[in-house]
């Protein structure tokens, strides 16, 4: 009996509750609250876990003790503890479907992966090595770059293959690992769908108790839907304070995401915030062998070369490049050759992209096997002077660039580079084998020609 009044006393504090509080809030913090007893001196509440009751002592039990000091007046103490697990069932419900030991049945969400997102298979260059970093550390649990990663990046530039061999490589190595992986909106869907079927204690316990990593892709679309951002900000509060792994990302900076509330987006940058760049000249040169291998396609140095000067930032035109040129060589039943590589590029990508001090800097630096960190070394040797020299001629001959902006590029000021330029312009006159080597560098550059 003192259980049944004990529980219309606690029912009666939550109906006062969901009155004060958010439908989010009261559906994640109070809705889970079970009254495990009752009498004139106590009222003992239960949590699911140790973090759900934490968050809970920190967050809501003083509004509780005052919302049971006046509903039933007297010096009860209010106490919050973790509930037992409950004894086994053997009759009384439903069946449950056999499965492996260790995996936790209807712990797991994951949209469809590709089996080629893997972290073997992803290309790693100076512009996405931290966050490739930061993903394999928290694919094996480690507190590396910390337990919340947002990343950002243009389209196409590995955001979707990362997170993927992220849960590629939990799934092989920690199958029982609480996980959901989706996109925001599929997300916001879900969430929609619990309001309408009055579901929301579900999908609330759903990625709040049953969540060790969550990765949620595309967050920018999330822009003016304050409900979603309300009830995901909700849950990342609680899944970072308790230590649970979280994966975001999105096409644009956090700062450049419009219709955004400020709490949502403080706290989605509460960890390792980086952005995924541009590949730069090398890292297109693997990525395009690898891609090329995949598909049993011989390409000679060259016209690896002209691809990787001709494709820049998304890696799906270089994948749709090299299926092109695939079907092309079998249909045609002849090796690849420049022209045909011109042909696929001109219905890809259009005319030759306009060259600026970059592209040069990484081309040049290639060519001659230099760094760009030795390009940009106070080295004199003639195996990083000269190669030097002649980026910046080119940059000078190609682009509009200032000379001190071009001195910038290689921490020098606007007089060396004068210098350069007239070095190589006086060798080119004087020394044959120079100005072929400087004029092969410029058809290059400006492939087709």
């Amino acid at each position: 009996m003192l259980r049944e009044t004990g529980s219309m006393l606690w029912d009666t504090i939550r109906e006062s509750l969901q009155e004060s509080l958010s439908n989010s809030e009261y559906t994640l913090w109070i809705k889970p609250l079970a009254c495990q007893r009752q009498d004139d001196k106590v009222l003992e509440l239960t949590g699911p876990d140790r973090y759900f009751c934490s968050w809970v002592q920190d967050r809501y039990l003083d509004l509780i003790k005052t919302k049971l000091h006046e509903l039933a007046p007297g010096n009860h103490h209010l106490r919050l503890s973790v509930a037992r697990q409950p004894v086994l069932q053997l009759k009384g419900g439903p069946a449950e479907q056999l499965r492996l030991p260790g995996v936790r049945a209807g712990a797991t969400t994951i949209r469809s992966l590709h089996p080629g997102y893997t972290f073997d298979q992803f290309m790693v260059g100076e512009s996405n090595l931290l966050a490739t970093s930061a993903c394999r550390a928290l694919a094996h649990g480690e507190n590396t770059f910390g337990r919340c990663l947002f990343i950002n990046s243009s389209p196409g530039l590995g955001k979707s293959h990362l997170t993927q061999a992220v849960v590629h490589s939990i799934l092989d190595h920690a199958p029982s690992t609480m996980m959901h992986y989706l996109t925001a909106q599929q997300f916001s869907a879900e969430m929609v769908k619990g309001i309408r079927s009055k579901k929301m204690d579900q999908f609330s316990k759903k990625y709040v108790r049953d969540c060790d990593i969550l990765l949620v892709e595309d967050v920018h679309t999330l822009t003016g839907k304050n409900k979603t951002q309300e009830e995901l900000n909700t849950i990342l509060d609680y899944l970072i304070k308790s230590g649970r792994r979280v994966i975001l990302t999105a096409a644009v900076a956090p700062r450049q995401m419009e219709g955004i509330d400020a709490d949502f987006r403080s706290r989605m940058t509460s960890g390792l915030v980086t952005r995924i760049e541009d590949p730069d000249y090398e890292t297109r040169v693997n990525i395009i062998r690898h891609k090329a291998a995949g598909k049993n396609l011989v390409l000679d140095d060259d016209l690896i070369d002209l691809l990787a000067r001709r494709l820049h930032g998304d890696i799906r035109k270089t994948e749709s490049a090299i299926i092109g040129i695939k079907g092309k060589s079998c249909l045609l039943n002849v090796p690849p050759d420049r022209a045909m590589i011109n042909e696929v590029l001109q219905g890809l990508i259009g005319n030759s992209a306009e060259l600026n001090a970059e592209i040069i800097r990484d081309f040049v630096g290639c060519q001659f096997k230099v760094s760009v960190d030795d390009l940009q070394s106070r080295s004199r040797k003639r195996s990083i002077t000269f190669p030097r020299q002649v980026a910046m001629y080119l940059t000078r001959k190609y682009t509009d660039q200032s000379l001190a902006d071009i001195g910038q590029l290689y921490n020098r000021d606007h007089s060396t580079v004068l210098h350069a330029i007239r070095v190589v312009t006086r060798n080119m006159s004087r020394k044959t084998a120079v100005r072929e080597q400087v004029k092969l560098l410029c058809r290059k550059l400006k492939e087709p020609s």
